[in-house]
Protein backbone atom coordinates (compact mmCIF):
# COMPACT_ATOMS: atom_id res chain seq x y z
CA UNK A 1 0.00 0.00 0.00
CA UNK A 2 2.70 2.53 0.66
CA UNK A 3 4.51 1.72 -2.50
CA UNK A 4 4.20 2.99 -6.13
CA UNK A 5 5.75 1.85 -9.41
CA UNK A 6 6.29 5.31 -10.83
CA UNK A 7 7.81 8.21 -9.17
CA UNK A 8 9.14 11.86 -10.66
CA UNK A 9 9.97 15.23 -9.63
CA UNK A 10 9.96 17.89 -12.19
CA UNK A 11 10.52 21.48 -12.01
CA UNK A 12 9.08 23.92 -15.00
CA UNK A 13 8.80 27.41 -15.25
CA UNK A 14 5.32 28.60 -15.83
CA UNK A 15 5.15 30.69 -18.93
CA UNK A 16 1.19 31.29 -18.72
CA UNK A 17 2.57 33.92 -16.01
CA UNK A 18 5.57 35.29 -17.59
CA UNK A 19 5.95 38.97 -16.84
CA UNK A 20 9.18 41.10 -18.10
CA UNK A 21 10.92 38.22 -19.16
CA UNK A 22 10.18 36.91 -15.35
CA UNK A 23 8.34 33.61 -14.80
CA UNK A 24 7.00 31.51 -11.53
CA UNK A 25 8.52 28.24 -10.84
CA UNK A 26 6.22 25.34 -10.04
CA UNK A 27 7.34 21.45 -9.21
CA UNK A 28 5.43 18.72 -10.69
CA UNK A 29 5.06 15.50 -8.68
CA UNK A 30 3.99 12.43 -10.76
CA UNK A 31 3.36 9.11 -9.47
CA UNK A 32 1.41 6.74 -11.42
CA UNK A 33 1.08 9.08 -13.80
CA UNK A 34 -0.80 11.37 -11.86
CA UNK A 35 0.27 14.58 -11.50
CA UNK A 36 0.23 17.50 -8.64
CA UNK A 37 1.63 20.99 -9.35
CA UNK A 38 2.89 23.10 -6.44
CA UNK A 39 3.68 26.66 -6.15
CA UNK A 40 7.56 27.14 -5.29
CA UNK A 41 6.75 31.01 -4.58
CA UNK A 42 10.16 31.47 -6.53
CA UNK A 43 10.61 33.23 -10.29
CA UNK A 44 13.42 33.20 -12.49
CA UNK A 45 14.45 34.87 -15.95
CA UNK A 46 12.67 32.56 -18.92
CA UNK A 47 16.66 33.27 -20.50
CA UNK A 48 18.41 31.81 -17.96
CA UNK A 49 16.32 28.74 -17.42
CA UNK A 50 17.80 25.40 -18.57
CA UNK A 51 14.53 22.99 -19.41
CA UNK A 52 16.97 19.90 -19.25
CA UNK A 53 18.78 20.56 -15.87
CA UNK A 54 15.74 22.33 -15.04
CA UNK A 55 18.17 24.82 -12.99
CA UNK A 56 18.71 28.53 -13.50
CA UNK A 57 22.28 29.00 -15.41
CA UNK A 58 22.68 31.91 -13.89
CA UNK A 59 25.97 32.53 -12.32
CA UNK A 60 25.76 35.05 -9.79
CA UNK A 61 24.40 34.57 -6.15
CA UNK A 62 20.86 35.07 -6.67
CA UNK A 63 21.39 32.10 -9.75
CA UNK A 64 23.34 30.02 -7.30
CA UNK A 65 21.07 30.45 -3.98
CA UNK A 66 17.94 29.45 -6.05
CA UNK A 67 19.34 26.20 -7.61
CA UNK A 68 20.80 25.70 -3.76
CA UNK A 69 16.80 25.89 -2.80
CA UNK A 70 15.35 23.89 -5.77
CA UNK A 71 18.03 20.89 -4.57
CA UNK A 72 16.07 21.21 -0.60
CA UNK A 73 12.88 21.10 -2.47
CA UNK A 74 14.00 17.86 -4.41
CA UNK A 75 15.28 16.57 -1.12
CA UNK A 76 11.94 17.13 0.83
CA UNK A 77 9.94 15.91 -1.93
CA UNK A 78 11.95 12.55 -1.92
CA UNK A 79 11.99 12.19 1.70
CA UNK A 80 8.13 13.32 2.24
CA UNK A 81 7.63 9.94 -0.65
CA UNK A 82 10.33 8.22 1.62
CA UNK A 83 7.93 8.95 4.83
CA UNK A 84 4.72 8.40 3.26
CA UNK A 85 5.92 4.51 2.50
CA UNK A 86 7.63 3.70 5.32
CA UNK A 87 4.41 4.83 7.64
CA UNK A 88 2.54 2.14 5.07
CA UNK A 89 0.18 5.29 4.06
CA UNK A 90 -1.19 5.69 0.43
CA UNK A 91 1.85 7.13 -1.95
CA UNK A 92 -0.54 9.39 -4.60
CA UNK A 93 1.21 12.97 -5.76
CA UNK A 94 -1.70 14.75 -3.77
CA UNK A 95 -0.46 13.39 -0.07
CA UNK A 96 2.98 13.79 -1.58
CA UNK A 97 2.28 17.43 -1.85
CA UNK A 98 0.05 18.06 1.07
CA UNK A 99 2.98 15.99 3.47
CA UNK A 100 4.98 18.76 1.66
CA UNK A 101 3.03 22.02 2.30
CA UNK A 102 2.22 21.10 6.02
CA UNK A 103 -1.68 20.05 5.26
CA UNK A 104 -1.68 16.07 5.65
CA UNK A 105 -2.83 14.37 8.82
CA UNK A 106 0.73 14.88 10.37
CA UNK A 107 0.40 18.07 10.07
CA UNK A 108 -2.92 18.91 12.17
CA UNK A 109 -3.53 22.68 13.52
CA UNK A 110 -4.68 22.96 17.00
CA UNK A 111 -7.68 25.18 16.03
CA UNK A 112 -8.32 21.53 13.27
CA UNK A 113 -8.46 19.61 16.92
CA UNK A 114 -11.06 22.16 18.85
CA UNK A 115 -13.71 21.94 15.50
CA UNK A 116 -12.96 18.16 15.17
CA UNK A 117 -13.78 17.88 19.45
CA UNK A 118 -16.48 20.17 19.26
CA UNK A 119 -18.15 18.52 15.88
CA UNK A 120 -18.18 15.13 17.38
CA UNK A 121 -18.82 15.67 20.80
CA UNK A 122 -22.38 17.10 19.81
CA UNK A 123 -24.85 14.95 21.21
CA UNK A 124 -22.44 13.35 23.51
CA UNK A 125 -21.41 16.49 26.01
CA UNK A 126 -24.21 17.99 27.83
CA UNK A 127 -24.88 21.46 26.25
CA UNK A 128 -23.68 23.17 28.99
CA UNK A 129 -20.35 21.50 28.98
CA UNK A 130 -20.23 22.07 25.23
CA UNK A 131 -20.53 25.42 25.52
CA UNK A 132 -17.57 25.67 27.81
CA UNK A 133 -15.88 24.59 24.98
CA UNK A 134 -16.69 27.01 22.94
CA UNK A 135 -15.56 29.70 25.56
CA UNK A 136 -12.08 28.23 25.58
CA UNK A 137 -11.88 27.85 21.98
CA UNK A 138 -12.59 31.32 22.11
CA UNK A 139 -9.70 32.43 24.19
CA UNK A 140 -7.11 30.37 22.34
CA UNK A 141 -8.17 32.01 19.44
CA UNK A 142 -7.55 35.58 21.26
CA UNK A 143 -3.89 34.30 22.49
CA UNK A 144 -3.11 33.03 19.33
CA UNK A 145 -3.80 36.78 17.51
CA UNK A 146 -2.97 39.07 20.35
CA UNK A 147 0.21 37.19 21.64
CA UNK A 148 1.28 34.88 19.24
CA UNK A 149 0.67 37.08 16.24
CA UNK A 150 -0.55 33.90 14.29
CA UNK A 151 -4.42 32.73 13.33
CA UNK A 152 -3.33 28.85 13.97
CA UNK A 153 -0.79 27.05 15.34
CA UNK A 154 0.54 23.22 14.45
CA UNK A 155 0.00 20.80 17.12
CA UNK A 156 3.75 19.29 16.28
CA UNK A 157 4.46 22.61 17.27
CA UNK A 158 2.92 23.38 21.05
CA UNK A 159 4.84 22.85 23.77
CA UNK A 160 5.18 23.29 28.03
CA UNK A 161 6.38 26.74 27.49
CA UNK A 162 2.96 27.37 25.06
CA UNK A 163 1.00 26.03 27.75
CA UNK A 164 2.83 28.17 30.62
CA UNK A 165 2.26 31.15 28.19
CA UNK A 166 -1.88 30.55 27.27
CA UNK A 167 -2.06 30.19 31.49
CA UNK A 168 -0.36 33.81 31.83
CA UNK A 169 -2.44 35.21 29.40
CA UNK A 170 -5.49 33.55 31.38
CA UNK A 171 -4.63 35.60 34.32
CA UNK A 172 -3.20 38.83 33.38
CA UNK A 173 -5.63 39.39 30.11
CA UNK A 174 -8.85 40.56 30.60
CA UNK A 175 -12.16 38.17 30.48
CA UNK A 176 -14.73 37.32 28.10
CA UNK A 177 -17.43 39.06 30.47
CA UNK A 178 -15.28 42.11 31.79
CA UNK A 179 -12.62 43.54 32.15
CA UNK A 180 -11.11 41.32 34.95
CA UNK A 181 -8.89 38.99 34.82
CA UNK A 182 -9.77 35.04 35.21
CA UNK A 183 -9.59 33.95 39.15
CA UNK A 184 -7.42 30.71 39.61
CA UNK A 185 -9.88 28.27 39.17
CA UNK A 186 -11.18 29.94 36.32
CA UNK A 187 -7.94 29.96 34.62
CA UNK A 188 -7.36 26.30 35.60
CA UNK A 189 -10.87 25.10 34.20
CA UNK A 190 -9.39 26.61 30.49
CA UNK A 191 -6.21 24.63 30.94
CA UNK A 192 -8.41 21.34 32.01
CA UNK A 193 -10.09 21.26 28.51
CA UNK A 194 -7.14 22.27 26.34
CA UNK A 195 -5.66 18.98 28.78
CA UNK A 196 -8.06 17.40 27.60
CA UNK A 197 -7.99 18.31 23.80
CA UNK A 198 -4.29 17.34 23.58
CA UNK A 199 -5.75 13.80 25.02
CA UNK A 200 -7.66 13.36 22.07
CA UNK A 201 -5.05 14.77 19.75
CA UNK A 202 -2.79 11.59 21.26
CA UNK A 203 -5.63 9.64 21.19
CA UNK A 204 -6.13 10.50 17.18
CA UNK A 205 -2.09 10.20 16.48
CA UNK A 206 -2.72 14.12 15.52
CA UNK A 207 -0.15 14.46 18.30
CA UNK A 208 3.53 12.71 19.50
CA UNK A 209 3.45 14.15 22.72
CA UNK A 210 1.42 15.65 25.07
CA UNK A 211 2.43 19.12 26.12
CA UNK A 212 0.76 18.83 29.22
CA UNK A 213 3.37 16.01 30.31
CA UNK A 214 5.21 18.02 33.02
CA UNK A 215 2.11 20.35 33.73
CA UNK A 216 0.20 20.13 36.95
CA UNK A 217 -3.55 21.87 37.28
CA UNK A 218 -3.64 23.57 40.72
CA UNK A 219 -6.91 24.06 41.79
CA UNK A 220 -7.62 26.67 44.82
CA UNK A 221 -10.14 24.75 47.31
CA UNK A 222 -12.48 27.16 48.47
CA UNK A 223 -14.85 27.35 51.23
CA UNK A 224 -18.49 25.90 50.02
CA UNK A 225 -21.39 27.36 51.43
CA UNK A 226 -24.26 25.39 52.85
CA UNK A 227 -27.26 26.92 55.30
CA UNK A 228 -27.47 26.44 58.64
CA UNK A 229 -30.29 24.59 60.43
CA UNK A 230 -31.40 27.99 61.88
CA UNK A 231 -31.08 29.88 58.75
CA UNK A 232 -32.54 26.96 56.80
CA UNK A 233 -35.61 27.30 59.12
CA UNK A 234 -35.15 31.14 58.56
CA UNK A 235 -35.56 30.86 54.60
CA UNK A 236 -38.84 28.62 54.89
CA UNK A 237 -40.37 31.39 57.23
CA UNK A 238 -39.78 34.27 55.58
CA UNK A 239 -42.77 36.01 53.42
CA UNK A 240 -41.01 38.86 51.15
CA UNK A 241 -42.46 41.48 49.73
CA UNK A 242 -40.80 41.71 46.26
CA UNK A 243 -42.52 39.20 43.94
CA UNK A 244 -39.09 37.97 42.29
CA UNK A 245 -37.50 37.24 45.58
CA UNK A 246 -40.19 35.18 46.91
CA UNK A 247 -40.28 33.19 44.10
CA UNK A 248 -36.32 32.65 44.08
CA UNK A 249 -36.59 31.97 48.02
CA UNK A 250 -39.47 29.28 47.14
CA UNK A 251 -37.50 27.37 44.55
CA UNK A 252 -33.97 27.16 46.68
CA UNK A 253 -35.70 25.97 49.67
CA UNK A 254 -37.48 23.34 47.60
CA UNK A 255 -33.65 22.46 46.00
CA UNK A 256 -32.70 22.55 49.78
CA UNK A 257 -35.38 19.80 50.89
CA UNK A 258 -34.63 17.86 47.56
CA UNK A 259 -31.18 17.88 46.64
CA UNK A 260 -32.01 18.46 43.06
CA UNK A 261 -29.27 20.78 40.75
CA UNK A 262 -30.48 24.13 39.07
CA UNK A 263 -30.85 22.15 35.91
CA UNK A 264 -32.81 19.55 37.27
CA UNK A 265 -35.36 21.68 39.37
CA UNK A 266 -35.49 23.72 36.10
CA UNK A 267 -36.56 21.11 33.70
CA UNK A 268 -38.68 19.18 36.75
CA UNK A 269 -42.82 18.33 35.66
CA UNK A 270 -45.67 16.56 36.97
CA UNK A 271 -44.45 13.58 35.37
CA UNK A 272 -41.59 12.93 37.79
CA UNK A 273 -44.19 13.27 40.88
CA UNK A 274 -44.81 9.51 41.78
CA UNK A 275 -46.04 7.68 44.37
CA UNK A 276 -43.29 5.61 45.95
CA UNK A 277 -42.36 2.41 47.35
CA UNK A 278 -43.66 3.50 50.76
CA UNK A 279 -47.71 5.42 49.40
CA UNK A 280 -46.05 8.77 49.43
CA UNK A 281 -45.16 10.64 46.77
CA UNK A 282 -41.54 10.52 45.97
CA UNK A 283 -39.43 12.06 42.95
CA UNK A 284 -38.14 10.34 39.98
CA UNK A 285 -36.10 12.07 38.02
CA UNK A 286 -32.90 11.26 36.18
CA UNK A 287 -29.56 14.33 36.23
CA UNK A 288 -29.40 16.23 33.43
CA UNK A 289 -25.32 16.07 34.25
CA UNK A 290 -24.51 12.36 34.29
CA UNK A 291 -27.70 11.17 33.14
CA UNK A 292 -28.36 8.98 36.58
CA UNK A 293 -31.62 7.78 38.02
CA UNK A 294 -32.90 9.70 41.14
CA UNK A 295 -35.27 9.10 43.68
CA UNK A 296 -36.00 10.94 46.50
CA UNK A 297 -38.66 11.26 49.02
CA UNK A 298 -41.55 14.30 48.88
CA UNK A 299 -40.35 16.22 52.22
CA UNK A 300 -43.46 17.73 53.51
CA UNK A 301 -41.36 21.22 53.21
CA UNK A 302 -40.94 20.81 49.77
CA UNK A 303 -44.59 19.10 49.26
CA UNK A 304 -46.22 22.13 50.31
CA UNK A 305 -44.15 24.36 47.84
CA UNK A 306 -45.32 22.41 45.28
CA UNK A 307 -48.86 23.04 46.41
CA UNK A 308 -48.13 26.45 46.76
CA UNK A 309 -47.29 26.65 42.68
CA UNK A 310 -50.03 24.33 41.01
CA UNK A 311 -51.62 26.63 39.03
CA UNK A 312 -48.18 27.79 37.88
CA UNK A 313 -47.59 24.21 36.93
CA UNK A 314 -51.62 23.86 35.13
CA UNK A 315 -50.25 27.42 32.79
CA UNK A 316 -46.99 26.25 32.00
CA UNK A 317 -47.17 22.61 30.68
CA UNK A 318 -46.81 21.21 33.59
CA UNK A 319 -44.10 22.11 34.85
CA UNK A 320 -43.86 22.63 38.94
CA UNK A 321 -41.59 25.42 39.83
CA UNK A 322 -41.28 28.82 38.11
CA UNK A 323 -37.20 28.91 37.95
CA UNK A 324 -35.29 31.92 36.21
CA UNK A 325 -32.10 32.34 34.46
CA UNK A 326 -28.95 30.63 36.94
CA UNK A 327 -27.44 34.24 36.95
CA UNK A 328 -30.30 35.71 37.76
CA UNK A 329 -31.19 33.35 40.68
CA UNK A 330 -27.89 33.78 42.37
CA UNK A 331 -28.02 37.74 42.41
CA UNK A 332 -31.40 37.25 43.90
CA UNK A 333 -30.29 35.24 46.92
CA UNK A 334 -27.50 37.97 47.67
CA UNK A 335 -30.26 39.85 47.91
CA UNK A 336 -32.46 37.77 49.71
CA UNK A 337 -29.62 36.44 52.10
CA UNK A 338 -28.85 40.50 53.18
CA UNK A 339 -32.46 40.99 53.60
CA UNK A 340 -32.47 37.98 55.94
CA UNK A 341 -28.99 38.80 57.81
CA UNK A 342 -27.45 35.46 56.96
CA UNK A 343 -24.00 36.33 55.79
CA UNK A 344 -22.69 33.72 53.27
CA UNK A 345 -21.81 34.05 49.53
CA UNK A 346 -25.09 31.81 48.40
CA UNK A 347 -25.62 30.57 45.32
CA UNK A 348 -28.17 27.92 44.10
CA UNK A 349 -25.76 25.24 44.37
CA UNK A 350 -25.51 25.62 48.47
CA UNK A 351 -28.69 24.12 48.25
CA UNK A 352 -27.37 20.70 47.44
CA UNK A 353 -24.71 20.92 49.87
CA UNK A 354 -27.23 22.25 52.22
CA UNK A 355 -29.41 19.30 51.51
CA UNK A 356 -25.91 16.52 51.82
CA UNK A 357 -25.28 18.25 54.88
CA UNK A 358 -28.14 20.05 57.46
CA UNK A 359 -31.02 18.05 56.18
CA UNK A 360 -29.57 13.89 55.92
CA UNK A 361 -26.46 13.56 57.18
CA UNK A 362 -26.64 15.97 60.27
CA UNK A 363 -30.27 13.77 60.72
CA UNK A 364 -28.39 10.18 60.65
CA UNK A 365 -29.23 9.77 56.80
CA UNK A 366 -26.27 6.99 55.97
CA UNK A 367 -24.00 8.66 53.28
CA UNK A 368 -24.78 6.18 50.94
CA UNK A 369 -28.30 7.17 50.75
CA UNK A 370 -27.59 10.97 50.44
CA UNK A 371 -25.27 9.65 47.78
CA UNK A 372 -28.15 8.05 45.63
CA UNK A 373 -30.24 10.73 46.66
CA UNK A 374 -27.78 13.64 44.88
CA UNK A 375 -27.38 10.83 41.95
CA UNK A 376 -23.80 10.39 42.23
CA UNK A 377 -21.85 7.69 40.92
CA UNK A 378 -18.95 7.51 43.53
CA UNK A 379 -19.27 7.82 47.51
CA UNK A 380 -16.24 10.49 47.10
CA UNK A 381 -18.14 12.62 45.37
CA UNK A 382 -20.76 12.87 48.43
CA UNK A 383 -17.97 12.89 50.51
CA UNK A 384 -16.92 16.43 48.97
CA UNK A 385 -20.73 17.95 49.78
CA UNK A 386 -20.73 16.38 52.93
CA UNK A 387 -20.33 18.23 56.58
CA UNK A 388 -19.68 16.77 59.56
CA UNK A 389 -21.08 19.81 61.87
CA UNK A 390 -19.99 20.02 65.19
CA UNK A 391 -23.65 19.52 66.60
CA UNK A 392 -23.40 15.93 64.41
CA UNK A 393 -20.39 15.13 66.10
CA UNK A 394 -21.41 15.75 69.79
CA UNK A 395 -24.45 14.06 69.53
CA UNK A 396 -22.51 11.03 67.99
CA UNK A 397 -19.78 11.37 71.25
CA UNK A 398 -23.21 11.22 73.41
CA UNK A 399 -24.84 8.35 72.25
CA UNK A 400 -21.03 6.38 72.33
CA UNK A 401 -20.91 7.61 76.08
CA UNK A 402 -24.31 6.45 77.08
CA UNK A 403 -23.25 3.18 75.19
CA UNK A 404 -19.94 2.75 77.11
CA UNK A 405 -21.33 3.73 80.07
CA UNK A 406 -24.50 1.10 79.58
CA UNK A 407 -21.61 -1.69 78.60
CA UNK A 408 -19.77 -0.88 81.68
CA UNK A 409 -22.52 -1.10 84.37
Amino acid sequence: MGTSRTFNIHFWLNLAKEKDGQAPIYARVTVDGRRSEISLQRQTSVTYWDTKSKKTTSRNLEGKALNAFLDQVYAKLLDCHKQLSADYKLVTSKSIKARFIGQDERHKTLLELVTYHNENMTGVLKQGTLKNYFTTEKYIKRFLTQKKRTNDVYLKHLTHSFIIDFEQYLRKGPSLQNSNPLNNNGVMKHLERLLKLMNLGLDLQWLDKNPFARYKLKFNRYKKEFLSKEELRLFLDSDLQDTGHQKVKDVFVFACYTGLSYSDVRSLSEDNIRLGIDGDYWIFTQREKNEQPVKVPLLDSAHRILKKYAEYASKNNGILLPVFSNQKVNTYLKEISACLGVHKNLTFHSARHTFATTVTLSNGVPIETVSKMLGHTKISTTQIYARVLEQKISLDMKNLRFQLNETIR
